[in-house]
């Protein structure tokens, strides 16, 4: 699995300041569950205009709940101008650090808290979302050119893949990968090789989609109708960890299971490489 730190875990298994303020002072919703990820932030304020209480609900892996656990307590008794510098980095350092694959999710969370505090400062309008500044370069996670650049300045990017881990870019069907190489070479001035591949194999985040799909519709189903049912829970190059739940959490033949219906179907509708794995 990955290379995650106690704190991460920690986060991740036991979050603090789950849930939504009601009437809240702030409002913050980033992403997108079909993309793969959304977080919802909400904050109160006390009478000195501080960070009084802040919640989150979040749709992600165990890295975007725990980024968004320990954001609340960073922000939590913060003024608002003072919660408005926490970045993505401080998030991720906060949790002694998160693999490079999943800083996004740190990104995320500072990407919500700066939406909750603009929703304070412009009277807690909660109608269509804004309109996001700059150009969409990226249309399968909606990411524009404005928050690619920035994501480059802020965290000393120089490759397309690390983009891809900070924001996503270039994640989905890869279409953008030229146009993100083009924003690197006018920021950092210089042209990084591209390599050149014969066949293009699916990224990691092409992979997750897949394997959340096949679940979904092809294997999920089959356990349902004996009681049973599985989550997904990680992935490791090749190595695909899952959760067995209902029946087939206590049932002896689980491990059959996992091999004859989960492994077997992943194998033929994502890669024959793919290997499962279950976690308790």
């Amino acid at each position: 699995m990955w290379d995650y730190s106690d704190k991460v875990r920690d986060h991740f298994l036991n979050p603090r300041n789950v849930g939504e303020i009601e009437h809240p002072d702030g409002f913050g919703e980033v992403g997108n569950i079909t993309c793969g990820d959304a977080l919802r932030l909400t904050f109160k304020l006390d009478e000195k205009k501080r960070i009084e209480d802040i919640k989150f609900k979040t749709f992600g892996c165990g890295s975007a709940i725990a980024s968004a656990s320990v954001l609340t307590e960073l922000a939590k008794g913060k003024t608002l101008e003072e919660a408005a510098k926490i970045t993505n980095k401080e998030i991720a350092d906060a949790l002694a650090g998160l693999p490079k694959e999943k800083m996004h999710c740190s990104v995320m969370g500072q990407e919500a808290l700066e939406a909750a505090i603009t929703f304070y400062k412009t009277g807690g309008k909660r109608e269509a979302p804004e309109k996001k500044e700059g150009t969409v370069v990226c249309t399968c996670f909606n990411v524009t050119d404005k928050e690619i650049e920035r994501a480059i300045k802020d965290n000393n990017l120089t490759t397309v893949e690390d983009i891809t881990n900070f924001t996503k870019a270039g994640g989905g069907c890869g279409g953008c990968k030229d146009q993100i190489q083009q924003i690197l070479d006018s920021i950092n001035g210089v042209s990084v090789p591209k390599k050149t591949e014969s066949a293009a194999p699916l990224t990691m985040l092409q992979k997750m989609d897949k394997i959340r799909e096949v679940l979904q519709k092809d294997i999920r189903p089959v356990l349902q109708a004996d009681g049973g049912d599985c989550e997904f829970v990680d992935i490791n190059g090749n190595e695909v960890f899952i959760r067995f739940t209902g029946h087939c959490k206590s049932c002896t033949f689980s491990n059959l299971t996992m091999i004859s219906v989960v492994e077997k179907k992943l194998k033929e509708k994502v890669s024959q490489q793919l290997t499962v794995k279950t976690l308790t």
